[in-house]
């Protein structure tokens, strides 16, 4: 299961809640889909949060059998260095699969898994193509601020590029009903 509503402070959702929304499942299901493909085994659950310039991808369960049984045998430190260098080999697909999927630029990528529960965090700090600098996903919202301050604001804020736009659905993309029952 994904799940990647973005948070609002109770308004109804407008265009731009909606097509992050969408983005975020898209970036949710792609990872589980990764995962699957190379690990036999997807997250049961996954989360994509964008917070401005960094998106982080939470992953809850998808331990492969082996793995299981080597952490009930106290090889946790084996497991999470196995984990580490498929991270470590994965890093410029990952990075492309983000990249082509935001449309922002990557500029640093890391990987996380902790047990008990088992959760997988793939963290993706972006930047401005060839600067190497973090930037904002979008302007920050000046409409409500009035006065000689907002137009201030509006005046010294540049419009920052949209994000990629909003993809189809692709029926291939993560698992399916009865994967998600069986925790596949």
């Amino acid at each position: 299961m994904t799940d990647a509503t973005p948070e609002t402070d109770g308004g109804a959702s407008g265009p731009d809640e909606a097509r992050d929304g969408a983005l975020l499942a898209e970036l949710s299901n792609d990872m589980v889909r990764m995962h699957k493909r190379y690990w036999g085994r997807g997250a049961v659950e996954a989360k994509s949060y964008l917070f401005d310039d960094l998106l982080l991808v939470v992953m809850r369960g998808g331990l492969t059998i082996a793995e299981e049984s080597m952490l009930q045998n106290g090889h946790e430190r084996e497991v999470r260095a196995f984990r580490q260098l498929w991270q470590d080999d994965m890093t410029d697909e990952l990075v492309e699969m983000v990249g082509s999927r935001t449309g922002r630029h990557v500029v640093n990528y890391q990987s996380q898994v902790m047990f008990d529960p088992d959760v997988v965090l793939e963290i993706f700090m972006f930047g401005r193509p060839g600067s190497g600098e973090p930037n904002a996903t979008r302007a920050p919202a000046t409409e409500r601020l009035t006065g000689a301050v907002g137009a201030a604001a509006r005046e010294v804020l540049r419009e920052l590029p949209e994000a990629a736009a909003q993809r189809g659905d692709d029926p291939a993309r993560g698992r399916d009903e009865d994967e998600r029952r069986r925790g596949r």
